[in-house]
Order: structure tokens, then C-alpha cells, then sequence
């Protein structure tokens, strides 16, 4: 595309140099310029793409496009577009690149603190129940309506996520269901996309390290909102809200009148209901009631949490156009989420589950959840994420010793913090509760597992989906499911060889 073209739509914009030239791809990173395309010089957390023109300079690059003028003496032959948000003119030049592929897709998008994975994969499983093929981006994997891979990050780059959306459309989707997180958000990653149905889950303490305070937190997931309602970028976006949550009830009255708005949750107000709510180990089923009927919702998945997930996901199906019965007929084989309360077997008449629980708020659901299955004893196994937020530690610990009948304290991920200096931090919120802290989170596993009875259940939280451990100089392989299994295949042969 020739770069007059390209930045046509960007305003404001100062430019300095020739824009007749063919621009094929846009980069943040120096190491990938190259002729035929873009730099942009972002201002990230850690490194200044400022301080990497010169190199991208010397890697022939067509354009410039940074937050700062030329300097004075500039007489590359690139082009220097200055422009006051880098990010967001990032967001908007790779939507053009690759031809808007949102405009052909009915996309839902997911923010919250917890249940983001969940409700974008329930919505992507409705999604292909209705129209065979849909894409879905988040925390665990892509799926681009062909191949499915591991995910990177909740929402990819600006220019990874144009990419990724354009696949979905060549490969036949008709939806895409994808988690849009704070930082993605404050980010601008999603800045340039139009959405058919924005869902908002609920709002707890998490992510303060990198937004400082729980209002600023949610300012940022609301400003997506209000941004949308402002410019939908030729769509027509519904707000579907958790109403329960006082954040979800505050951000709804905030968009009365300026874009539609789906309440759902529990509560009278709702105008997608939950009602009547029972389950077991095998799975749960409640009554809605919306558009003037009543449903009969059964699921294969256990928590009064996932109700929410389930009913945000319905309801965000038919704001992009999936009958309400439609989609609950293909909820009775909903697909168990990767990580999230998944139940990886018993032995000896204990069973273990393993949850992504990494905030106060939704490790208190867990244990709450597992708690109503009246187990013998439940025992919770976790640790806290080193160079995260550290006020949520001990929040963390009370909210197991509120349900917990014992806890195994653990190593998480610990980065470049000393794990046992984090351990110490949420033993200080434990009480009276019987612990014991295990550094090595094999160990503790082990720990509780060959150390459980027949009735108990096993919560191994914190770390769900993931597959490495992170500690100061590396990563190394590590998944809660596989050893927890491995340890389950250990005490089934200890009970076999004691017969």
C-alpha cells in the first residue's frame, strides 16, 4: 500500500519526507525493520523505541513514525511521521494493512478480572455450535478456525491481533471470541477494532503493579467501554455486564443512553436472569430467564462463578446475533477450559482439581465452590506471583483459611523475588488456619497428595494452564495437571501395594 494512503485516516499527523513510497508491514522492534515498512518508535514499560531509530534508520526502513519531531538536521530519505500517540496510530495503520477484518466478523470481546477465559471460550464454543467455524484469543490458545496454538499473551500486539483476526476471516470464521485485557487496553491494542458485544465479568483486586490503584484499574476497563460507545467504528455494540459486581452496576449506569446494555447476573434488575442454581461433581444446571422466557441451563461445569460465565456468554452470543435457545442446547456439552477447576482424577477416594485462581477474589471462589461438594476435608495448595502486586499476599491467604481446612504454601512463579520471602508474606495472612509451607511446589503437590484421605479434595491453585515455572534466571517446565497426575498415579500404587 502506497504510505499516502496508508495514513490517510491518521489525524492529527505531521509529516516530513516523501509519501509515495510502498509500505507492506508496520514494527515496534529495530531487529525486524527492514525496507517496505513502518517503525514505530513505542514507549513501552521498560525500553523507549525512541532511543532504536537510528537502527531501524540503517535497516532501510520506508517511515518513521514516532512521538517526537525529526530532529533538525534530518536528512534520511524515510519519511517522519510524528504523531502524538504512538500506540494508538499503531493500532490504527495495522487495522488498515490488513484490509479491517473486524468489519466481516462478529466479535465479542471479554474484560474483566476473573472469568475472562472461561466466558471467551464458552462464547467461541457457541459460536462454532452455530456457525461452524470461529475464532478465539486469549490466556491459553488461539484458534484461528483451522490450527489451534498456545497462546502468548491474553491480547496480542496491535499488529499481531490485526493479523491474527485477517486469518480467522480468510479461514472462514464468522465470529471470534477473545479476552481483551487492561493491559491491552490502556495499551491501545484493541484501540482500532469494532466490537459487536463488549462483555464485562467483574472487577477485583489485581494487576495494582502496573495500574497502582483498584479505581485506576477500572478506569481503564470502562474507558474501553466509553470509547466505543463514543466511536463504534461503523458498528453497533452491546454492553453486556455483570450487574452483581458494583463495578459492573456502576459501568452500566455510566453507558445508560449511549450504547445498548445487557444486565445480567442474580440479581431483580437483570434482564438476563440466573435463578434456582444447583450442582454436584458432575456438573450444574439453573434457570434463566430472558427476552420474556424461562431456560432450563445445564452445564458440565461446577461454581456459582461459572453461572456468571455462562450467562455472560449467552447473553454476548445473542448480541452478535445467536438465539438464546440455540446456544443453551449446546451448552450441555460446553468444553472443560484448560486449567480452570479442572478436575485431573482421584486416587484413593481423593480427588484433585486444579484452578488458575491467582487473585484473592477467585481463589475465595474456588474454595467456596469446592466447599459446597462437602468434601471430608478440602486442601488448598498455592503461592503467590513474585514482581506482582504484594498487598493481595496475605489477602490471598485469608481467602484460603476462610474455606480451607488445610493449606500447603508454595512457590508460584517468583521471578526475581526470593521465594520464601514471599512465602513469609502470606503466612502472615493465614490466622490460626493449619499450613505447611513447601518451597518446591513438586514437593507440595507430592505433600498433599500422598497426605490426603478418601473424601478429600485437593484445590492446587494459582497456576492453572501454564506450563513453566518462572524463577529469576529461567524458566523451567512445570505443569500443576501432569504432576498432580503423576502424584494421584503414586498414592493409587502406594494404596495397591498396602492390599
Amino acid at each position: 500500500m502506497i504510505l499516502r494512503d496508508l495514513i490517510s485516516s491518521l489525524s492529527p499527523v505531521t509529516i516530513t519526507g516523501s509519501l509515495d513510497a510502498d509500505v507492506h508491514a508496520i514494527t515496534a522492534s529495530s531487529r525486524e525493520a527492514a525496507p517496505g515498512m513502518i517503525f514505530a518508535a513505542i514507549r513501552g514499560t521498560s525500553l523507549d523505541g525512541h532511543r532504536f531509530i537510528d537502527d531501524a534508520l540503517a535497516a532501510g526502513v520506508t517511515a518513521i513514525m514516532a512521538e517526537s519531531a525529526p530532529p533538525a538536521n534530518y536528512s534520511a530519505s524515510a519519511a517522519w511521521l510524528h504523531v502524538p500517540d504512538c500506540r494508538a496510530a499503531v493500532s490504527s495503520l495495522a487495522s488498515t494493512l490488513a484490509g479491517h477484518p473486524w468489519k466481516e466478523l462478529s466479535i465479542a470481546g471479554v474484560t474483566g478480572t476473573n472469568g475472562k477465559t472461561t466466558t471467551a471460550f464458552l462464547i467461541h464454543h457457541l459460536m462454532k455450535s452455530a456457525w461452524h467455524r470461529a475464532g478465539l484469543l486469549g490466556t491459553i490458545l488461539v484458534d484461528d478456525g483451522e490450527t489451534v496454538e498456545a497462546a502468548k499473551q491474553t491480547t496480542p500486539g496491535a499488529i499481531e491481533l490485526c493479523g491474527l483476526l485477517s486469518r480467522m476471516k480468510d479461514n472462514g470464521c464468522r465470529g471470534v471470541a477473545m479476552e481483551v485485557s487492561s493491559h491491552g487496553i490502556h495499551q491501545k491494542r484493541v484501540s482500532a477494532i469494532g466490537f459487536d458485544a463488549c462483555v464485562f465479568t467483574n472487577l477485583t483486586q489485581d494487576h495494582l503493579d502496573y495500574h497502582g490503584t483498584l479505581d485506576a484499574y477500572f478506569k481503564v476497563k470502562a474507558d474501553w467501554f466509553l470509547r466505543l460507545a463514543d466511536n463504534p467504528l461503523g458498528k453497533k455494540p452491546v454492553a453486556v455486564i455483570n450487574i452483581d459486581d458494583a463495578y459492573g452496576a456502576e459501568l452500566a449506569a455510566s453507558l445508560d443512553g449511549k450504547m445498548p446494555v445487557i444486565r445480567f447476573g442474580f440479581g431483580v434488575h437483570c434482564d438476563f436472569r440466573a435463578n434456582n442454581f444447583r450442582q454436584s461433581a458432575r456438573g450444574m444446571e439453573f434457570e434463566l430467564a430472558a427476552k420474556g422466557k424461562t431456560y432450563l441451563v445445564r452445564a458440565p461445569l461446577i461454581g456459582r462463578f461459572n453461572v456468571y460465565n455462562l450467562v455472560g456468554a449467552i447473553a454476548a452470543a445473542n448480541a452478535c446475533g445467536i438465539r438464546p435457545r440455540d446456544a443453551i442446547a449446546s451448552l450441555v456439552d460446553a468444553p472443560q477450559v484448560p486449567g480452570r477447576m479442572e478436575n485431573v482424577g482421584n486416587a484413593g477416594g481423593a480427588t484433585v482439581f486444579v484452578d488458575y485462581a491467582h487473585s484473592p477474589d477467585a481463589l475465595e471462589n474456588a474454595c467456596r465452590t469446592l466447599r459446597e461438594l462437602d468434601p471430608r476435608r478440602l486442601i488448598t495448595v498455592f503461592g503467590c506471583g513474585g514482581d506482582r502486586d504484594k498487598t493481595k499476599r496475605p489477602l490471598m491467604a485469608a481467602a484460603a483459611a476462610r474455606y480451607s481446612d488445610a493449606c500447603v504454601i508454595t512457590s508460584d512463579n517468583p521471578r526475581s523475588e526470593d521465594p520464601l520471602a514471599i512465602i513469609h508474606e502470606i503466612e502472615a495472612g493465614l490466622g490460626g488456619k493449619t499450613f505447611r509451607s513447601i518451597p518446591d511446589r513438586a514437593e507440595a503437590i507430592d505433600f498433599a497428595v500422598q497426605n490426603s484421605l478418601s473424601g478429600d479434595i485437593i484445590l492446587i491453585a494459582g497456576k492453572g494452564h501454564e506450563t513453566t515455572q518462572q524463577f529469576a534466571e529461567e524458566s523451567v517446565d512445570f505443569d500443576d495437571r501432569k504432576h498432580a497426575s503423576k502424584a494421584l498415579r503414586e498414592r493409587a500404587q502406594t494404596i495397591s501395594d498396602m492390599r
